[in-house]
């Protein structure tokens, strides 16, 4: 018999080395990228052995079909994305598709057809490693972009709507890849924790009940560059010193909402990022994340009444640019109940419950159908590092709850 947890780890590690990242000797691998392409190129294959017939939607994601009893049945998806951050780790979203593909493979080793299909997703944009918005693809899918966004630029200028020519896809026909709700049953996305939840009481696997709400934004600071050498200390305008103390105002904030709340400067840049110039203006990011919508805003009020605070008593102008927001999303309480149902069987102990303090496609795709998600521990709690890893028994643990769950599955 196939070892189907052992191969999803295999596939993964595979993926994360060689011709399917954009950077020698670290794994980057972004959306509509030559990397991307050679990755959906050895994905694909990977479908059609075990039994998918295989197809590009308009986003550029790649989409495995296995026909139900009846052709052309609504499908229960599985699956997770394809790209990664830069410096990234093998498991983050690849292992969700490859659990899904190794779903089929048991399937087909059995031969059992389901009165529903089973489609296998590869998202192509989750992390928006390319673009400043995250999610593009599922989105697209769930029908809440119906066109590309204006005016937005990869680090080497080029367009969205240029990447996706240049990618041989037509970015007039976006909307395309919207699926109708009648078209798909639910959307189960199988992924590594990412956290230290599920290691910390011992476990292997778990049921997500709902994934936290979400804002990221774009903060601009504004000030006045001069020589270092030559400009009080009294008569600065120094944007960097004011983001340093914005950014302790940011860590304050956000450990004040106990462990259901965080909030992050990950990307500082310094303009003109010279050793004698003071510096003038300097752009960061800010993620900011909660349990409920009504937390999280409160959380975003707070920061952003004390950065401004902070501008104003420094000198500097600040301004915000909000190129994400997301609510939370729910899983759906029957796909909990059966997923927990299959762990335990599985296990044969109780399902852990978790809340998913990162974000993944199944918020997008709440909008379209019913959801649900299982996690893999992460050693460590580690995640978004080259050092991310699972352990193979978890996989395979994994992969029987998933066939389990769906030989229960009723649509």
């Amino acid at each position: 018999m196939t070892a189907h947890g052992a191969r999803a780890v295999e596939r993964c590690r595979i993926l994360a080395d060689g011709p399917f990242s954009e950077t020698p000797g670290s794994l980057f691998r972004f959306w509509l990228g030559p990397a991307y392409q050679r990755t959906l190129t050895q994905v694909a294959e990977w479908m059609e052995e075990a039994g998918l017939g295989t197809r590009l939607d308009a986003a550029g994601s790649l989409v495995g079909r296995y026909e139900g009893l009846v052709p052309d049945a609504p499908a229960l998806m599985i699956g997770s994305h394809l790209d990664t951050v830069r410096n990234g780790g093998a498991f983050d979203g690849n292992l969700g598709v490859m659990l899904g593909i190794e779903l089929v493979s048991a399937l087909k080793e059995e031969g059992i057809r389901l009165p529903f299909a089973i489609e296998v997703m590869g998202f192509g944009d989750e992390e928006g490693s390319r673009f400043a918005a995250p999610m593009i693809c599922s989105r697209a899918m769930a029908g809440l972009i119906g066109s590309i966004p204006e005016g937005m630029t990869d680090s080497s200028g080029v367009t969205m709507a240029e990447a996706m020519i240049r990618y041989g896809l037509d970015p007039g026909r976006l909307s395309e890849a919207a699926r109708r709700p009648d078209e798909l049953i639910a959307y189960i996305e199988p992924h590594i924790e990412q956290g230290p939840a599920i290691e910390s009481v011992d476990g292997e696997i778990g049921v997500v009940t709902a994934i936290a709400a979400q804002t990221r934004h774009r903060v601009t600071v504004t000030g006045q560059s001069d020589h270092a050498g030559t400009t009080p200390m009294t008569m600065r305008q120094d944007a960097l010193t004011a983001v340093a103390e914005m950014i302790l105002a940011v860590e304050r904030n956000g450990r004040s909402g106990g462990a259901t709340q965080v909030a992050t400067v990950g990307q500082v840049e310094v303009v003109p990022n010279t050793s004698n110039v003071i510096p003038g203006e300097v752009r960061f990011s800010l993620d900011m994340r909660a349990e409920t919508d009504a937390a999280r805003d409160a959380m975003v009020e707070a920061i952003r009444a004390d950065l401004h605070a902070i501008a104003a008593s420094r000198g500097v102008g600040i301004t915000f640019d909000t190129p994400q927001v997301l609510p939370a999303a729910a899983c759906a309480p029957e796909l909990v109940e059966g997923l927990s149902r299959a762990v335990t069987t599985v296990t044969g102990r109780p399902a852990q419950r978790v809340l998913s303090g990162a974000g993944h496609d199944a918020m997008a795709m709440v909008d379209l159908c019913p959801m649900g998600m299982l996690f893999i521990r992460s050693p460590g709690g580690l995640s978004h590092h080259p050092d991310e890893t699972v352990r193979v028994g978890d996989v395979e643990l994994a992969h029987r709850a998933l066939l389990a769950f769906v030989k229960e599955f009723q649509s």
